[in-house]
């Protein structure tokens, strides 16, 4: 799953990479983003004009937790943080949204945590090696509250089985889009979902670096550039042995 992640680079940085206006309003660093708070996510909106219109790429805030438009309340938000790439299409929570309603989500790293023991986990920080900032497939969903009437928009971000560089840390990891196919994933009009297919697994994010970072990331109310400084290294028998399959 990935359940938190990082994000600081400079503004014009992610206005470059994501093609957006200048005027889209800069965002403030953070270093331990969890669920059910609101995340920038890059999507695409029709003009408005007609169904083939270009759509205008934009920044908007989405609540991290997708609420379904059936949900009675949004509570079941934190039940749906992620969304498995495998069963998008058979899921009713997911399969619409991934057909129209695609968002790219900005990161600069992301942090899984290792099972060392029964009660006992290790937190690693991941990335592209090619460093910098890149973009986690997300969907997202616009529900309207059935006792208040109040509106909420909000997104789930897409999971896939990690490369083996990183498997022994954990099973599975956010799919990274790859800038390339920025404009592919973003395009309301694309529901070609065999196309959409081939960029969910974990090709499109290349050779991935972890190193082991604090504890104290593992409190989501901690903030700070020193979350993501690598941490002592065990010792090297200790992480073959982790590595080593089990069962």
């Amino acid at each position: 799953m990935c359940g938190r992640f990082a994000f600081y680079s400079p503004h014009e940085a992610v206005v470059r990479l994501f093609g957006l206006p200048d005027v889209t309003p800069a965002m403030e660093a953070r270093y331990n983003i969890a669920p059910t708070t609101f995340i920038p996510a890059v999507r695409e909106l029709p003009d408005g004009t007609s169904p083939d219109s270009a759509a205008t790429r934009h920044l908007a805030m989405l609540y991290w937790g997708l609420v379904p438009v059936w949900a009675k309340d949004k509570s079941i938000g934190a039940r749906m943080i992620n969304a498995r790439a495998e069963t998008l299409r058979e899921k009713p929570a997911f399969r619409t949204a991934y057909r129209k309603r695609r968002a790219l989500v900005p990161a600069d790293g992301y942090y899984e945590w290792m099972q060392l023991g029964p009660r006992d986990k290790q937190p690693y920080f991941l990335r592209p090696a090619s460093g910098g900032p890149f973009a986690l497939a997300a969907l997202w969903e616009a529900w309207r509250d059935p006792v208040t009437g109040e509106p909420l928009e909000s997104c789930t971000l897409i999971t896939t089985a990690p490369p083996k560089s990183i498997a022994h840390i954990h099973d599975r990891m956010p799919v990274i889009i790859p800038a390339s196919a920025y404009g592919e994933w973003l395009d309301p009009r694309n529901q070609d979902v065999e196309r959409l297919d081939r960029l969910l697994t974990a090709d499109g994010a290349g050779e991935m670096v972890a190193h082991r970072v604090c504890r104290l990331v593992s409190n989501a109310r901690n903030q700070g550039p020193q979350l993501i400084e690598p941490a002592e290294e065990p010792p090297q028998s200790m992480l073959l042995d982790l590595a080593q399959p089990r069962g």
